[in-house]
């Protein structure tokens, strides 16, 4: 896609398409139980926010592509680059599972997870109850719900819906209005991504600046453009310690060592 094109009105009209075809293979309903008797959830938030007070936590990424730069590591074996993560120190997990632009599946997030004892994000364009029933029933721990295609109530259901199959949420902004959507939200864990969706131009300096923003009891994560130990240290000074690394980890020859060399562990 062009630069410019907004990426997010795009991927929503897909999704809502791939939704309806999924419930004409299986309603709502159906899933709805079995999600309800899923087993129960490794604690995702709870990954990230135990331990020393001034660790650094991060969240492996693993995908296999991306809009931006198309197919990011050939052949990439999901559980493989699971145990390296885990080796590495990684707090949690975030498995790509949209299809169409980023070459994700449901089988690399169980994959992923059966691989390590780590929590398991599912990393996908979640727009609706269908979807979080879903994710419970695949063996997610949390859900990615980002505010830019949300309304606040659509938010505010997906949170309580979530809270009620014990899956953990990341929500996630990007600019000052969906900060104040976040803010008046239930969100405790905030993920702020410093690539636009919409045109997908990256500005490290963004959760630096919007950090501060954040309720009192929400907990920032910085996502995107994060590559090297100093990016980190300019984090740290704004308050920010957990951070969403995926494409330089999946691009490098040696996840685990690098990990170890962001974390300084």
């Amino acid at each position: 896609m062009t630069m410019g094109e907004d990426f997010l009105e795009k991927v929503a009209a897909r999704k809502k398409a791939d939704i309806e075809q999924a419930q004409n293979s299986r309603p709502e309903a159906s899933l709805r139980r079995e999600a309800e008797q899923a087993p129960k959830k490794r604690g995702f938030i709870s990954s990230l926010t135990t331990g020393e007070p001034d660790a650094v936590h991060i969240i492996a990424e693993i995908k296999r592509a991306s809009p931006s730069r198309g197919e990011i590591r050939a052949g990439l074996d999901p559980a493989e680059l699971a145990r390296a993560y885990a080796a590495g120190g990684a707090s949690a997990l975030s498995v790509l599972t949209e299809p169409h632009w980023f070459q994700g599946s449901v089988s690399d997030l169980q994959a992923a997870r059966a691989a390590t004892a780590l929590p398991v994000l599912r990393k996908d364009f979640v727009i609706s109850a269908y979807q979080v029933y879903e994710s419970a029933v695949i063996g997610a721990d949390a859900v990615l719900l980002i505010a830019a295609i949300l309304s606040a109530g659509e938010l505010a259901d997906l949170l309580a819906l979530c809270r009620d199959l014990g899956l953990d949420a990341l929500v996630e902004i990007h600019s000052q209005q969906d900060l104040e959507t976040v803010r008046s939200s239930n969100a405790r864990l905030v993920g702020i991504n410093n690539r636009n969706l919409r045109s997908l131009e990256t500005d490290i300096g963004t959760a630096a600046a919007m950090a501060g923003g954040l309720g009192p009891d929400q907990v920032p994560v910085a996502a995107s453009g994060i590559r090297r130990r100093e990016d980190i240290e300019k984090m740290l000074g704004h308050g920010i310690r957990r951070f969403l690394i995926g494409e330089h980890l999946v691009r490098s020859d040696a996840p685990e060592k690098l990990l170890r060399e962001l974390i300084l562990c």
